[in-house]
């Protein structure tokens, strides 16, 4: 009877990798490149790059607190309002988050699944129902203001603000930048710190030399995760935001509403591009300043 071979360890690996690879060619490859079809073409579909230099050239009047009128780019600004509030969405989670992750890490088994349970609640519930809940709290008749009035510091002016929109985003993504950081944090041997204090490191330089370095991974997974959704978020923005200033998604979204789809795809083309090299930047800094590497 002749035998049957087994599966050699690579033959099976390949077999493994196909559902994830056939996923991700259905709905990562094949609509990224639609996109960049319909940005690098025109209504009848033929070749143009008009789209991509409309984003850097369309310029619209804004009027200066002392009544002078000037002509900035468009596209360019929203582009950077909407990084810069991403920015500040991004820090404020790492500030936050990551001593809670090495707390969670820390803690004992039972703690541990509670907290995590803790983290993830909030995203049982949808998107949309959280974003509501944040205009009900920070509104001018709201939860915020009437403490604060109940305790005389007078109602705040939040909502339809910069400030509420951060808030919304840290909301909504802080899960994101705690989960990684604590999958690495948790699997950290405690005695690589004892051997860092035996070596004469205090508490600061076990953080410095050990923690932060074997963390980098979830830190960069979480930068990732919080900053491409809050770069490129609408929904917030126009309920916390009262819609008074425009962000690059509500532009991908105006267009597209407005049936350029075209011009929709080019500026989310760019907005790929930009985070991308961004994301590069970022690794190539992380490996040859905290790892040494090139």
């Amino acid at each position: 009877m002749k035998k049957t071979e087994p599966i050699s360890r690579k033959g099976g690996f390949g077999i493994s990798l196909m559902p994830y690879s056939a996923w991700s060619l259905l709905f990562v490859i094949v609509p990224l490149i639609f996109v960049a079809y319909y940005a690098f073409t025109d209504d009848n579909f033929r070749f143009t790059t008009e789209n991509i230099t409309r984003f850097f050239t369309a310029t619209s009047a804004v009027e200066g607190d002392n009544g002078t009128v000037s002509e900035v780019k468009t596209y360019v600004v929203i582009f950077m309002r909407s990084l810069k509030l991403a920015a500040i969405s991004t820090v404020i989670c790492l500030v936050m988050g990551y001593p809670l992750a090495y707390i969670m890490s820390r803690a004992k088994p039972r703690a541990q699944k509670m907290l995590v349970t803790l983290i993830m609640i909030p995203m049982w519930m949808n998107f949309l129902i959280r974003t509501y809940a944040w205009m009900t709290i920070l509104q001018d008749t709201g939860i915020f203001n009437s403490i604060l009035s109940c305790v005389g510091l007078g109602p705040a002016r939040i909502i339809g603000t910069e400030t509420a929109v951060v808030i919304g985003m840290v909301y909504d993504y802080f899960p994101y930048m705690v989960l990684p950081i604590y999958s690495i944090m948790t699997k950290m041997d405690v005695k690589l710190f004892e051997a860092a204090r035996d070596l004469g490191c205090n508490s600061f330089g076990v953080l410095k030399r050990v923690i932060f370095p074997l963390s980098l991974p979830g830190v960069l997974s979480g930068i990732n995760m919080v900053l491409i959704p809050s770069v490129s978020t609408f929904y917030i923005s126009q309920k916390l935001g009262n819609g008074k200033f425009f962000l690059i998604g509500d532009a991908i979204e105006g267009q597209y509403i407005a049936n350029n789809l075209h011009f929709a795809a080019a500026i989310a083309f760019i907005l790929m591009v930009i985070l991308l090299v961004f994301m590069g930047l970022i690794k190539y800094f992380a490996a040859k300043f905290v790892y040494g590497g090139e």
